[in-house]
């Protein structure tokens, strides 16, 4: 049990103590005794021989008597311990310096960075917002409705965390750049790890598609899983991330028509049991998330140049530069928020003149409002 420097000391055929009655008596402090730490004032920690022991104890008061006179050949073949105060082995002992709850909410915090959370924040606002399209009146507010919401979000975060998680996998070089406190770029969590997360976040997302009967559903997240895959894994003809208008085009698939049409066709269908009608609200969700989406595609590249250059990921920011690339963003978000202006304000005075014309009670305000 003790690390010693002679390896002869305490061999069990060749030891000089081989005599009974023989006993070998050290006082020392409160040490560590190969990852053992004595602690205890009364505790003995000892090695037995055939015929004789060895007792270490810390509860001697009496230091002269270090040898006894029936021990007195032990002499040249005395040794010394390798003992050292407050020594702890980390690979045995780390549940000394970190509990359990402490290494759970590390790899929570970590799991939580990995998924991206502004992208499922964003995804759980905009299917929440196109499902209240169908909307005719308060009666439609019932239990189903709500269940119908909450089938489509959870297979959609579990799919966005696939998306995120997929990309950082084959991202991770770039990462340690671009983004080095991404959980797989800076070691929290393996590839081992992440490849699980994927699997696991992709096929329960498609299995609950799957049981949710619901075919507009399953098909927006089987859309969902092809343009994230093609986006990011490696292979001929795939890796859209590279490509300067491939990612923005598939982002405005994904966020201007899958999420807008086939999410609405899930709610007015299949949870409020109407036939599909195609309002104007969803055009116009449609064309502003379509215009919204192209434009953050190519926004999300700007701080990303330095690991798309030195990785020759050949983005738009990386072929023409930060500064026109933000300038053409600015430009597409003024444009869209002056038209869908335009149309809000076009849409309510038509609403208005609608009212006026018809045997509705005649308020001030709609009269200012079509006279103008």
């Amino acid at each position: 049990m003790l690390h010693m420097i002679s390896r002869s000391s305490f061999c069990s055929k060749y030891h000089p103590l081989h005599q009974a009655g023989c006993i070998k008596t050290l006082q020392l402090p409160s040490t560590q005794i190969h990852c053992v730490t004595n602690r205890s004032p009364c505790k003995k920690y000892s090695i037995k021989c055939p015929q004789s022991s060895i007792n270490i104890t810390n509860n001697v008061r009496n230091r002269e008597d270090i040898s006894s006179r029936n021990c007195k050949q032990f002499n040249k073949y005395r040794c010394f311990l390798t003992l050292q105060d407050g020594y702890e082995p980390k690979h045995l002992y780390n549940n000394y310096s970190t509990s359990f709850r402490d290494v759970f909410f590390k790899n929570l915090i970590s799991f939580y960075r990995l998924t991206r959370p502004y992208t499922w924040t964003g995804t759980v606002i905009a299917i929440t917002s196109v499902s209240f399209l169908p909307i005719q009146n308060l009666a439609d507010l019932t239990p189903t409705f709500f269940m119908g919401i909450l089938k489509a979000l959870v297979p959609a975060v579990l799919m966005n965390i696939y998306v995120v998680t997929l990309n950082q996998l084959y991202d991770v070089e770039i990462d340690k750049v671009n983004k080095p406190d991404l959980p797989l770029a800076s070691g929290d969590f393996s590839r081992g790890t992440g490849i699980a997360i994927a699997l696991i976040s992709s096929l329960t997302s498609l299995t609950m598609g799957v049981m949710s009967r619901s075919p507009p559903l399953l098909l927006a997240l089987i859309i969902w899983f092809l343009l994230g895959s093609a986006y990011s894994i490696q292979l001929p003809f795939l890796r859209w991330k590279g490509h300067p208008f491939l990612a923005p085009f598939s982002m405005m698939i994904l966020m201007g028509l899958v999420y807008q049409l086939l999410f609405f066709i899930h709610i007015q269908k299949y949870m409020l049991a109407r036939p599909v009608v195609i309002t104007k609200p969803l055009v116009f969700a449609t064309a502003f998330m379509c215009v919204l989406s192209f434009a953050n595609g190519l926004l999300k590249d700007v701080p990303d140049v330095d690991g798309d250059r030195k990785f020759d990921i050949q983005t738009l920011s990386v072929i023409v530069g930060r500064e026109r690339v933000s300038i053409l963003v600015l430009c597409l978000y003024d444009v869209n928020c002056l038209w869908s202006c335009y149309i809000s304000w076009s849409f309510f005075i038509f609403s208005a003149k609608q009212a006026c014309h018809c045997n509705l009670p005649q308020h001030t305000c709609f009269h200012s409002v079509a006279s103008s």
